[in-house]
């Protein structure tokens, strides 16, 4: 019964649920509250009653029906909007979660279901050791991922329990900052007390981290290859609409696990999600680089990206090199590896900026517009007719070409002027039938150009490729890249090379590879074990060089090269149109494709964009570019919130410099990605 005291002061009971370790089950505490009580004054009045000693300090009130925290302590119930109704759940913030890493490695740590995902994978990223965690997300994969692997393992004769590494003891627990002096741009290896010896700066971003000495190592090491049964297990022959359905699960940046209905101890998938890889630094980055490694061999093995039987031998040979590298017992620690000091770093770049290069062709190359002019074959594919090759004169400057009939008539007007920006560029390669093709798929009103050239070797294949990739993007052959895009298109010719002349590894070394580990399912039925296995000794050849670390960044670097690389797909229907369309996501781009064939249909870039908004009562996202250009779709197979915060995230990390420190604008990446739902 209420007494006339209750009913004066306008106070009223309030039940809160206590999540309390000790405890079997969850305890019922009644309070008397009145809405003028602020929260942080519930939560003393709660500790108070309950007459425990322990710390509360990372405990919350969890508001069950409207699933939200009531995490601003001095807001008050009325502010709120807590009525006696409420339900309310006195937990701690930090609770366990399972995370399977890229190298399929499960790690258990404690995270924060309080903060916004962004700020929780952060934090998550610093205990593993992983710059840039702007880069990668937390996926909630189908919900019969996990239990298809269990129901597999059955089929084994011994048991397999799960190896998981558990980092229950990381700084983050308690939610404690992490070191900020360590933890920034000029980061610098320190020494073991204990030794002497450098310890990796890769390791050292914290300075009370006992797990990060003990386990990162770990995750810095690529993981064994696994057996050809457990591929086969794995693989699935994916459709462009399966892939659709597998990015449904990523995790909404803007609101906590807890809102999501992530439940304490489930598994996720962390994975780069963004594929814009800013700032590579073997230095620094020896976890971060071992697990790209790991997910873009696993995209290759799974074939969950499309790559030739040429390029796949390649990656075989790399994996096999990095494979046999990893196992070796001499194998050197990435900290013993030369290191050139960061102040001598800078001030070699300082010298060569204030020097403007080599002074000697400066001005050249301020007055000059680079272009390209050479003999290329020409043709389009068209139905019903045969391949007709011709060969013109091609003029290749600023982000156009021009081709003519022959040289002479260079000065005159053109056949026809192609203008290369905002088109998709596909290598047609085969470098062992010496077939140097380029496929471009060029915008026009009504769909997408198709035009194919032929080169006639490496060399110029490789000049003509990069000017064309610059093209795509809007710059030219003057701007700084175009080099090093040669070289780089180059040094992945030279691997594709089969040397015949060079003898192959010993038949003893061949013995110890088994090659269907290295090559998707689909690849190795096609071929004998031997016959594979020299194969990709053939292509080891030209990897056998490199060192570990060489090998992990030309394996990333020959993933980025391939032509779907980047791209994350989505099930949606344009406005006015009456068929589903497959929608491709990139860095820079957005791609229609016909869902039944796979074919682009047309491209939309990033830089041509005005504006873009979602209409949240009908779920449609609409976008307008340079050109009275719009567009509006709703998606099917995942929530439009997802391809929204895909599109305002890559636009957010386009504004990465490396003038900046670490510290990220997160207001700034809520502004783009949070939508006003």
């Amino acid at each position: 019964m209420l007494s006339a005291n209750d009913f004066a002061s306008g106070s009223w009971e309030l039940v809160v649920q206590v999540d309390h370790p000790s405890k079997e089950k969850d305890k019922d505490v009644p309070l008397r509250v009145s809405g003028d009580l602020h929260i942080g004054g519930v939560m003393l009045k709660l500790v108070e009653k309950m007459k425990i000693a322990q710390d509360w300090s990372d405990f919350a009130l969890w508001w069950e029906q409207k699933r939200c925290w009531l995490l601003k302590t001095h807001w008050t119930l009325d502010k709120c909007g807590v009525q006696a109704d409420a339900k309310l759940l006195f937990t701690p913030q930090h609770k366990m979660l399972r995370l399977r890493l890229p190298n399929m490695k499960t790690v258990r740590l404690r995270v924060s279901f309080s903060d916004m995902v962004f700020k929780a994978v952060s934090d998550v990223c610093k205990t593993l050791n992983i710059r840039r965690s702007e880069e990668l997300s937390l996926l909630k994969p189908s919900g019969d991922y996990f239990k298809k692997k269990k129901k597999k393992d059955k089929n084994n004769k011994e048991p397999i329990v799960e190896d998981i590494l558990n980092l229950e003891s990381s700084p983050t627990i308690s939610g404690s900052p992490v070191s900020p002096g360590l933890y920034s741009k000029m980061m610098t290896p320190t020494y073991n007390p204990i030794n002497g010896s450098p310890v990796s700066s890769t390791l050292t971003w914290f300075s009370d981290s006992s797990v990060t000495e003990q386990n990162c190592g770990i995750l810095a090491l690529s993981q064994p290859s696994q057996s050809p049964e457990v591929l086969a297990d794995m693989y699935q022959s994916l459709s462009l609409v399966d892939k659709a359905k597998l990015n449904a699960g990523w995790l909404d940046s803007s609101r906590s696990l807890m809102e999501q209905g992530i439940q304490e101890d489930e598994q996720l998938l962390l994975r780069f999600k963004y594929y814009t890889f800013f700032d590579l630094n073997p230095k620094y980055d020896a976890v971060r680089i071992n697990q790209l490694y790991e997910q873009a061999r696993w995209a290759i093995v799974l074939e969950e990206i499309d790559c030739t039987e040429e390029e796949m031998l390649i990656f075989a040979a790399l994996q096999y090199h990095i494979s046999k590298l990893s196992s070796s017992a001499d194998i050197q620690d990435l900290a013993n590896e030369s290191e050139v000091d960061e102040v001598e770093a800078a001030l070699s770049n300082l010298e060569v900026t204030l020097e403007g290069g080599k002074a000697d062709n400066t001005l050249e190359d301020i007055t000059d517009i680079p272009k390209l002019a050479d003999n290329l074959k020409l043709f389009r594919p068209k139905k019903l007719l045969l391949k007709t090759i011709k060969q013109y004169w091609f003029v290749f400057k600023d982000t156009s070409i021009a081709y003519f009939k022959n040289k002479e008539l260079e000065q005159g007007e053109p056949i026809e002027k192609l203008n290369l920006r905002g088109c998709e560029v596909v290598p047609d390669v085969n470098v062992a039938g010496r077939k140097f093709g380029i496929k471009l798929l060029i915008p026009v009103a009504d769909g997408m150009n198709e035009v194919y050239l032929r080169c006639d070797h490496e060399n110029q294949y490789a000049q003509w490729m990069a000017a064309c990739i610059l093209a795509s993007k809007g710059k030219t052959m003057a701007d700084s890249s175009y080099q090093p895009e040669v070289l780089n298109i180059l040094s992945f010719l030279r691997m594709k090379n089969r040397n015949s002349t060079s003898p192959v590894a010993s038949s003893l070394e061949n013995m110890d590879m088994n090659p269907e580990c290295f090559v998707s399912p689909r690849c190795a039925k096609k071929h004998k074990s031997k016959q594979l296995a020299a194969r990709i000794m053939e292509a080891h050849q030209n990897v056998a060089q490199m060192s570990l670390v060489e090998a992990k960044l030309r394996f990333i670097q020959a993933w980025q090269s391939l032509p779907e690389f980047g791209l994350t797909y989505y099930l949606v229907r344009f406005k006015g149109s009456k068929k589903d369309d497959i929608l491709g996501v990139s860095y820079n781009r957005l791609i229609r494709i016909d869902a039944t064939t796979g074919i682009p249909i047309t491209t939309w870039r990033f830089t041509n964009m005005k504006q873009w908004n979602v209409n949240w009562e009908i779920r449609q996202v609409a976008i307008e570019f340079d050109q009275n250009v719009s567009i509006a779709f709703t998606c099917l197979s995942a929530d439009c919130k997802v391809v929204h915060e895909y599109i305002g995230g890559y636009i957010f990390l386009s504004t990465r410099s490396k003038d900046q420190n670490e510290t990220l604008d997160e207001d700034l990446f809520h502004k783009l990605t949070g939508g006003q739902e």
